[in-house]
């Protein structure tokens, strides 16, 4: 680990094909990421994007699928179109513990002075928690009202 990755650790009173849904499915991220949604086939290899289903045509994050194992671990390459020279690492670890999962996302492999970095690095904070309220609640918190107070921007995480 470089002292630059980001790693965030929650654990929610859910199972880990629960939270797979809710990191893979379409209708489920949209549920607690802003209306944004993980679109792919989820294989190794296969492309990802993290589309914005409230404005058409917008994408805010491409990237590969690097390592799908369901429901335990997704590793993606993360970057905004047009931005390659931008790329880094996202990894989901979820992992069965005493009835709850826990879920590990670690953001990685930043470039020097990555603008990546500065955007997810607050973006994460609001989107895990969000997906565990959503897990927990069946309702999401509104982190587009997060970034929009100053918690970090409409590109986060």
């Amino acid at each position: 680990m470089s002292n630059n990755d980001l790693v965030y650790t929650t654990y929610i009173n859910t199972t880990p094909e629960k939270l797979w849904a809710a990191i893979t499915n379409p209708e489920f991220t949209r549920q607690y990421w802003g209306g944004n949604a993980n679109v792919s086939e989820w294989k190794t290899g296969a492309d990802w994007k993290h589309v914005d289903m409230n404005t058409p045509g917008k994408v805010h994050h491409v990237g590969k699928v690097l390592e799908c194992s369901p429901p335990s671990r997704l590793v993606l390459s993360w970057f905004t179109p047009g931005k390659e020279d931008d790329t880094s690492r996202v990894t989901f670890d979820i992992t069965p513990v005493e009835g709850l999962v826990r879920l590990d996302v670690t953001h990685d492999q930043f470039i020097p002075d990555s603008q990546m970095a500065k955007n997810v690095s607050k973006g994460w904070p609001a989107v895990i928690a969000s997906m565990k309220t959503y897990l927990e609640t069946g309702k999401g918190i509104d982190i587009m009202a997060i970034f929009k107070g100053g918690c970090g921007s409409s590109q986060a995480a």
